[in-house]
Parts: C-alpha cells; structure tokens; sequence
C-alpha cells in the first residue's frame, strides 16, 4: 500500500487524522470507509498490543486505504517501531522527547541503515517485502515512513530550538504539542485546562514552523480547529474512538431514559 499520507506531505497538502485506542481491527477499517481521514493514529500508549494485532490493524486499514500510524510509549519504543513498519503501519509518533539526543534515537531506531540516512534499520522480510526479496522497494518504502514527536515535558520548551533545530536536520515531519503532560511535569496536572497553557501552545507552533517541522494539533471537535488556522497550523488529528463512543452511548441512554421514566 503506498504511503498516501508522505505524499500528502510532500506536496504541502492539509492532513486530517483520528485516533484510535481500541485494537479491534474493525475501527481503522470502518474510519478507512468514511473517505475522509488522511489516516488513523493507534494511540499504542493508552492501549493494548502484541505483534499479531499490530498486522490486523494494518491489514484492516488497508481494506479502507487508510495509512496508520503508532503513538508509542517510550519504553521499549524502537523495537515495536519496527515492529509497526514491519507489519505495515506507515509513520510513528514518539513521545516523551526531552533532549535533542532523544530525536537522535528515536530518528536512528527508524532510519535506514544505509550511509546516507545512518539509521539502524535493516532489511527485515515482514508487509512490506512479503512476496519478495525486492530490496529496492523495500527502501523506498522505508523511507516514506512518516516520522513524529511529541513536545509535552517542560525541559523540551526549555531547549525547544536545539530540538527543533536537530528534528529539521533528521527530517522529522511534524510536531504535537502535548499540554496534559507539560502540566504533569511541572507538577501541575491542572494546567492542561487553564488559560496558562496557551502561551506554551502558541510557542511550540511558531516555533516548528520557524524551523519548518509542521505542528501537528488535537482537538476534539472541527470549532476548535480554527484558532489554530489562524496561527499556521494546517494538520489536525481530531476525536478519539474511545470517547466518541462514551459520548454517544451517553447521549442515545441519557435521552431515552428521560422518555421512559415516567411511564
């Protein structure tokens, strides 16, 4: 399946993605249905995983043509980065970056290992090379690979131009901001919801498109994106599947029970 969402990028076109917690399979098909999404971002880290599951959800987002890609906890994260490549996922979001180093290993654990790209990613015969030893695809294919980081700790603002500036060099695609564990790390897990986020926010905004990286930004409804239209931002990934089920189960009992109680 080609990488629609570089090309995408490549050509400097807006992209649209969701979340996905569930690791049924039938979630980033169903998404893949819509037509609408630019691809589905498996938030491995709030959910659960293992090898087999991670084939699933590629070959279901495939059935819908839509490219995935992996939210990683930081542990562990470049074996079950390659295991997402191998299985057919199409870019990764690395979290928890605090130093430039950290964009340096998440970009080595991805990266070819060829001179020129200096990575530590061999040729391994999984999706994308299943019918064949045809190494030439198998790089381009690699290189396609979307590659994301996460700025939510308050010692990455802090150094947020020596990592944006070795994220340009290392052709990372975009950035996402990530208030809930800025507040965390300050010790205020509060700060998410307050107006005291925002100048932070604002920052890491200008400050990517200053070093031509793309802010990438969540929100939970389509009023919420033009704010940020406004500041540069062109890339959304909107809604999570858990909470839109929550939200819609919600509502459909909230109103029938009000019908029937008072039968």
């Amino acid at each position: 399946m080609p990488n629609t969402l570089r090309t995408r990028l490549d050509e400097g076109k807006p992209t649209i993605g969701t979340h996905v917690m569930f690791s049924d399979p039938d979630i980033p098909e169903l998404i893949g249905d819509t037509g609408v999404f630019d691809y589905a971002e498996f938030s491995a880290e709030y959910s659960v995983l293992d090898s087999n599951n991670l084939y699933h959800l590629a070959r279901a987002g495939q059935c819908g043509n839509l490219p995935l890609i992996i939210k990683l906890d930081q542990e562990a994260q470049g074996f079950w980065a390659q295991m997402a490549m191998g299985a057919g996922f199409k870019g990764v979001l690395f979290t928890d970056i605090r130093t430039p180093s950290d964009v340096a290993e998440c970009h080595d654990c991805i990266a070819p290992d060829t001179p020129d790209k200096c990575g530590r990613m061999g040729v391994k015969l999984r999706r994308p090379a299943l019918s064949s030893y045809d190494v030439v695809d198998y790089s381009v294919d690699l290189e396609s690979f979307v590659f994301k980081i996460m700025i939510e700790k308050s010692v990455a603002v802090d150094d947020i131009d020596a990592i944006l500036e070795l994220a340009k060099d290392k052709q990372v695609d975009m950035t996402q901001w990530g208030p809930a564990d800025f507040g965390f790390s300050l010790g205020r897990p509060e700060m998410k919801d307050t107006p005291e986020i925002t100048p932070f926010e604002k920052l890491i905004i200008k400050k990517s498109l200053e070093y031509g990286v793309r802010p990438r930004i969540e929100i939970g409804e389509v009023e919420q994106a033009k704010p940020y239209i406004d500041l540069g931002v062109k890339d959304f990934c909107i809604g999570w599947d858990r909470f839109i089920l929550y939200a819609t189960f919600a509502r459909l009992g909230e109103g029938l029970r009000g019908l029937i109680d008072d039968l």
